[in-house]
């Protein structure tokens, strides 16, 4: 994994095409489109963190606040009807994605099957 990439950091508008469609060139990036308002994306962002430290140097974790500043604009580009949406992009495409808050095995073995091989 390369050293300036921290397995899960926030992202803005300004910075998505850079951080997330550029990086997941180098490495998949799951975008979380969440809202503090949403009990479900707070209940979800705990669970998606011990996923990322089981999957370390495999896939990056963006967290996308959609009320922060232009970031609805990215919520409305996606489609993203619902909160939470998780969305992976591998070589800067979206692979797939999934809705709502999910129990770590499920998202253990969503990242399993749409992963790119090692």
């Amino acid at each position: 994994m390369h050293p300036e990439y921290a397995p899960i950091f926030d992202v803005h508008l300004e910075q998505f095409e850079q951080e997330v469609i550029q990086a997941s060139h180098q490495i998949p990036v799951l975008v979380d489109f969440w809202a503090d308002w949403c009990s479900p994306c707070l209940a979800l962002a705990p669970i998606m963190e011990r996923v990322m430290t089981g999957y370390a140097g495999r896939v990056r974790l963006a967290k996308l606040e959609v009320d922060e500043g232009e970031n609805m604009k990215l919520a409305g580009r996606y489609r993203v009807r619902g909160f939470p949406t998780v969305v992976l992009f591998v070589r800067g495409e979206e692979v797939a994605r999934f809705a709502s808050a999910k129990p770590r095995h499920w998202i253990e073995e969503f990242l399993d099957q749409h992963l790119p091989g090692e």
